[in-house]
């Protein structure tokens, strides 16, 4: 059982993350999602295209990728190399070409071609990791998740909610702060804050709305 200490203290930060995440809110009134996506299925691929990539770069590859390739049979049956080429400009094609082709298999193997809304069916798909099946249960089924990206990753480190690089201790710290029905906007809340002014080269700490309650920032804000 938590010492009274302890509960308080981490009362304590509930509530700064409160504060936090309510600026941030006022500050990105219309955030979303910044993949381009119509189905479960295209979700699940920008975001293995996502990895080590820009989402802008990714909503360019698509936009005519989701054309040639409306299935994960069109996945299955097209040459490593020609889904090599469509997807090149993303970076680490060859890995995310076979990931892709893999993933796409399961699902008509095990799942008659359908993304399943089950988080741990997620993970078990080929080329699939934590952050890819919190992005697609959160945006594509609307069940609570946390994706942790590098914006999240970082920013989580910068507001002092953790000290860890491990995207799923930085997953289980925030579902501890934050309140279920805020998991899934967290990650578009720290992402959009993280490319607009807490930008890792260059932040603007002096026009941060919640430069006072960051100690990275603002030591005696912890």
């Amino acid at each position: 059982m938590p010492s009274k200490k302890m509960s308080e203290s981490l009362k304590s930060e509930i509530d700064r993350t409160k504060q936090i995440f309510s600026r941030l809110k006022k500050e990105y009134p219309s955030v979303k999602i910044a993949l381009d996506f119509s189905t479960p299925f295209q979700l699940l691929i920008a975001t293995i295209l996502s990895a080590q990539c820009t989402d802008a770069r990714v909503n360019i590859v698509t936009k005519t990728l989701f054309k040639k390739y409306k299935s994960p049979m069109d996945f299955v049956k097209v040459s490593n190399e020609e889904l090599e080429k469509d997807i090149y400009s993303t970076g680490f094609y060859k890995q995310k070409a076979k990931s892709i082709k893999s993933c796409s298999q399961t699902l008509l193997n095990e799942y008659s071609g359908e993304v399943p809304v089950d988080f741990d069916k997620l993970v078990a798909l080929p080329g699939v990791g934590r952050k890819t099946a919190s992005v697609v249960a959160g945006n594509a089924f609307g069940i609570p998740a946390i994706a942790v990206d590098t914006h999240v990753k970082r920013l989580s480190n910068l507001l002092g909610f953790i000290k860890s690089e491990d995207p799923e201790k930085i997953e289980v710290r925030l579902k501890e702060l934050l309140p279920e029905n805020d998991w899934i906007m967290s990650s578009h809340y720290l992402a959009s804050h993280g490319r607009k002014v807490c930008i890792a080269r260059k932040p603007h700490c002096l026009q941060c709305c919640i430069g006072d309650l960051c100690p990275s920032f603002n030591p005696n804000s912890e």
